[in-house]
């Protein structure tokens, strides 16, 4: 196959897997680190009232719309009552219903969000708004404040600045005075300011909302300002005129219809509380795939049993030890035995760790070598000489153990994980290469594998590469694309310049 196909190729499997990480990063929100963990809010909103003698029916406006947070669940608490979600003139409504209900009666809606700064849901554009019908003096009063802070501004944003100063002015005018004659509140007086921005036909909305701190037993609504520039909408504090949302700030409805309306009920409240908790961020990324409807979560290894995670997580890291072997092999010139017995030997180092790992290796590969060499004298044919080996490998495994454990050593048990066919191959092999090419290039070999060995175990024991390539397992066709181009080198190897580093200088 000619070089061109080989690199597009690898092109192609690069892009297909990275398309894929980074949707599952990006969009999904799987993490690329381990153990992390998210905030996450549960807000709830009791609404308590009496019960009137014949059906009731509540309706409660709940978040649609909310910038810097996504929603991770919902749902309802409430005995008896038929539960739906709607949407309404003032965005989404969670409506309770019942046929008859005796004495004092509470409901119950929770919502649980997680904070992501980068989310910014799409709202519609708005029109510009009609004149309000105003009344005078009132209209007087407004016209001419209008005209007045058009003077001074340039854009809506400008404009909703300079008006905002106006009216938190320490010492306001004639008609600011009057105008806020009768704003006793907070949600008054942002009514009284997009009610201006009206008359100066500028999109603008109140926004109620929650300030999450941690926990709350009772969070009070907060009145903001929503103006639209023609482009986007932007929030500005009403009192101070800052524009930008407070810090954590949940947008729980929007405009100037009551939060809630109950049917056949008195003496309505409703109080707000939040409480921050901790959930694992793969959790919430599978709730965010769910949500959008992917079949990226089904093909996701959180969703196989517990057990057969635990071993793909080991079996997803030999590729990685077959590309530092590649690596190592093709490029650096490292000579070992076999192409994929190196990587097994550094599987086997993980359950031994390194230092014991090394020893055990040494130890069984020399006794097994020097009885090989005593077998050869029988001239015994090739099966039942590798089983031989095999048997000796096995009876000297069972003797470190016993070894290991009377000395206290408990590290030496986990010598019986070792693969005992690839360390009966290695001595086998090592012997071979002993007798036709000499002890010095057998050894040369033993050690190269030993350091490829090593190599491999290191890259392979990186506990945030483990969990990389687990959660995002569409990056072993990276690796692939990786072996791909390797496979094509044919350069100098790194120790073959220093072998032929004389013919290099002539």
């Amino acid at each position: 196959m000619k070089q061109q196909y080989v690199f597009g190729l690898a092109a192609f499997l690069a892009i297909v897997g990275l398309s894929v990480f980074g949707y599952k990063w990006q969009m999904l929100g799987f993490p690329l680190s381990k153990n992390q963990q998210t905030p996450v809010w549960t807000v709830e909103a009791a609404i308590s009232f009496d019960s009137g003698p014949g059906s009731i029916k509540v309706n409660l406006l709940i978040p649609t719309l909310t910038p810097g947070f996504r929603m991770l669940n919902e749902n309802s608490v409430s005995r008896g009552y038929g539960f739906s979600l709607n949407y309404g003139s003032g965005g989404r409504e969670a409506q309770w219903a019942i046929r008859r209900a005796d004495g004092a009666q509470t409901i119950y809606y929770r919502i649980s969000v997680y904070e992501d700064p980068g989310f910014d849901q799409l709202d519609t554009t708005p029109p510009f708004p009609p004149s309000p019908v105003i009344n005078e003096p009132f209209k007087t009063a407004v016209d001419v404040i209008v005209a007045d802070v058009k003077e001074h501004s340039a854009d809506p944003a400008s404009f909703t600045s300079e008006l905002l100063r106006r009216m938190n002015d320490p010492s306001p005018g004639t008609n600011v005075e009057l105008l806020l004659s009768d704003a006793g509140t907070r949600s008054e007086f942002v009514e009284s300011i997009t009610t201006i921005l009206a008359s100066a036909r500028i999109p603008a909305r109140m926004v109620h909302g929650l300030q999450l701190q941690g926990r709350q037993r009772n969070a009070e609504s907060i009145a903001w300002l929503e103006v639209h520039d023609g482009d986007r909408w932007r929030y500005f504090n009403p009192i101070t005129g800052e524009e930008d949302l407070p810090e954590r700030f949940l947008i729980w409805w929007r405009g100037n219809e009551p939060l809630v309306s109950v049917e056949g009920g008195s003496n309505v409240q409703v109080s707000f509380a939040a409480q921050e908790n901790h959930l694992d961020t793969v959790t919430i990324a599978e709730t965010r795939a769910a949500q959008h409807g992917t079949r990226a979560i089904d093909f996701s290894l959180y969703s196989l049993p517990i057990q057969t995670q635990a071993v793909y997580s080991v079996l997803l890291m030999i590729p990685i030890g077959a590309l530092v072997m590649v690596a190592l092999r093709n490029m650096v010139g490292i000579d070992a035995f076999g192409t994929f017995m190196p990587v097994l030997i550094a599987l086997a180092f993980r359950e031994t760790k390194l230092i014991w790992g090394i020893i055990l290796f040494t130890v069984l590969v020399a006794l097994g070598l020097s009885i090989r060499f005593l077998l050869e004298r029988l001239r015994l044919l090739l099966v039942p000489r590798l089983t031989a080996v095999l048997i000796v490998v096995v009876i000297l495994m069972l003797m470190i153990s016993l070894m290991s454990h009377q000395l206290g050593m408990e590290t030496g048990l986990s010598v019986a994980l070792f693969p005992m066919v690839i360390i009966a191959m290695t001595i086998e092999r090592m012997s071979v290469v002993w007798e036709e090419r000499g002890a010095v290039d057998a050894m040369r070999a033993g050690l190269g594998s030993l350091v490829v060995a090593i190599a491999a175990y290191v890259f392979m024991g990186l506990q945030w590469l483990e969990h990389l390539i687990f959660t995002f397992p569409e990056l072993l066709l990276v690796v692939l694309a990786c072996v791909l181009l390797a496979g094509r080198y044919t350069g100098y190897r790194l120790l073959e310049l220093r072998r032929f580093k004389v013919l290099v200088g002539r």
